[in-house]
């Protein structure tokens, strides 16, 4: 009774859960309107729902098998940022998912992998892991560089070149958007084949035996163990909280974006993208303090593959299904931010060694880049008024 009660005083995610309840008050009662505060408590109550949703599938997982328990984790790994992408979606708000995007990979491979690194670097003075799946991690994430690329030059050269004589035209950038979807979806799928079939030692197996020496560990702690009946039924109903509370978020997302001062593409790239993986920070940060780099190494840069590779074609799927298209053309900033964080990640992750200061670099990095997109006027506004914009008669 008092270890129970011991882990409930210790500092946790769940403790945010209260912050359920308020956002459901702050949207039903009309005296409580405040755009604003609901924005604040949903980005706060996502946070510990999106841990349970993790929490369920990995119980699950223990259930199905190493196969079919590694494929759900990779499935569900982005779940609750997929939701909240949905939902921004069919609201209209496309800047804000192009954003969520590219600031997962940016945050996932800088921010989770920099505080990983940090926190086991200052327990451990080096910690080593295995270089070829690092690599092969940062290879695919280059394809996924490079699909966010094209389409954003082919925008930006395109452009200057009048339709008349074959230039660009949003039909054109919407088709190479869904053909690069495409491919990116095909080779996701083969990412999969490949971890989970012909290589699974070298990656899942470390994986899941990681993820279940973890659950082994939280059993033992608490004393409780999950049925898979459990397990289904907490990660529905995490799931179900995920989408609600996303739903009042992405409502108040306009209202409380021009109250707090943030760009359109800040909300994305930085706010979203955190409280959608927060949960998953955790769990990389505890594992490099249990000096478990390999597993810290995979959910952080898994999750970012993932991003790339499978919920923004997913998005792009999505959105012909919304009746609204969207197109895989980036900003300009954003593709340098994507571009330079896998440079770096390349370089630290190279020699299969890690250190502390390595940890700060990657966290400085992303500090950078999280003052260029504060201070980055709203691109995806201004283009939508110029393209709105009637053409003067000549």
């Amino acid at each position: 009774m008092s270890a129970t009660k011991s882990s409930w005083l210790k500092p946790s995610l769940d403790w945010l859960l209260i912050f359920v309840p308020i956002a459901i008050a702050l949207r039903f009662i009309p005296a409580l309107n405040n755009p604003t505060a609901l924005f604040l408590c949903s980005c706060l109550a996502i946070i510990p729902l999106a841990g349970w949703m993790g929490k369920a599938t990995e119980h699950l997982a223990e259930h199905l098998g190493q196969g079919i328990g590694g494929l759900l984790n990779a499935t569900f790994g982005n779940a609750a940022e997929l939701i909240i992408a949905l939902f921004a979606l069919s609201k209209g708000l496309e800047g804000v998912v192009k954003a969520s995007i590219t600031g997962s990979i940016i945050g996932n491979m800088l921010l989770v992998l920099g505080l990983s690194i940090f926190a086991g670097g200052s327990k451990f003075k080096t910690q080593t892991f295995e270089k070829t799946a690092a690599s092969t991690s940062a290879t695919a994430l280059t394809l996924g560089a490079i699909a966010l690329l094209i389409p954003t030059v082919f925008h930006q050269f395109a452009a200057v070149v009048p339709v008349a004589q074959g230039g660009w035209t949003p039909q054109k950038e919407q088709s190479l958007s869904l053909a690069i979807a495409i491919v990116l979806f095909l080779t996701y799928l083969g990412t999969l084949y490949f971890s989970l079939v012909t290589h699974k030692n070298l990656f899942i197996g470390e994986a899941i035996q990681g993820a279940a020496q973890e659950v082994g560990h939280e059993e033992e702690v608490s004393g409780e163990h999950w049925t898979k009946g459990k397990s289904i039924m907490v990660l529905l109903i995490a799931t179900a909280f995920v989408a609600l509370i996303s739903e009042f978020l992405v409502g108040a997302v306009e209202a409380a974006r021009g109250a707090l001062g943030f760009t359109e593409v800040f909300v994305g790239v930085i706010v979203v993208a955190i409280i959608g993986n927060a949960a998953e920070h955790s769990s990389a940060i505890l594992m490099a303090m249990r000096n478990k780099m390999d597993l810290s190494l995979g959910i952080a840069l898994g999750s970012s593959l993932q991003i790339a590779l499978f919920v923004a074609p997913i998005l792009i799927f999505a959105s012909y299904l919304f009746g609204k298209p969207m197109n895989l053309e980036f900003t300009v900033p954003e593709v340098v931010a994507v571009i330079a964080s896998i440079i770096i990640v390349q370089q630290i992750c190279s020699d299969g060694e890690s250190n502390w200061i390595e940890g700060v670099q990657l966290l400085s990095v992303y500090a950078i880049l999280g003052i260029l997109f504060y201070f980055l006027p709203d691109v995806h506004h201004a283009a939508t008024e110029v393209l709105s914009a009637p053409t003067p008669a000549h």
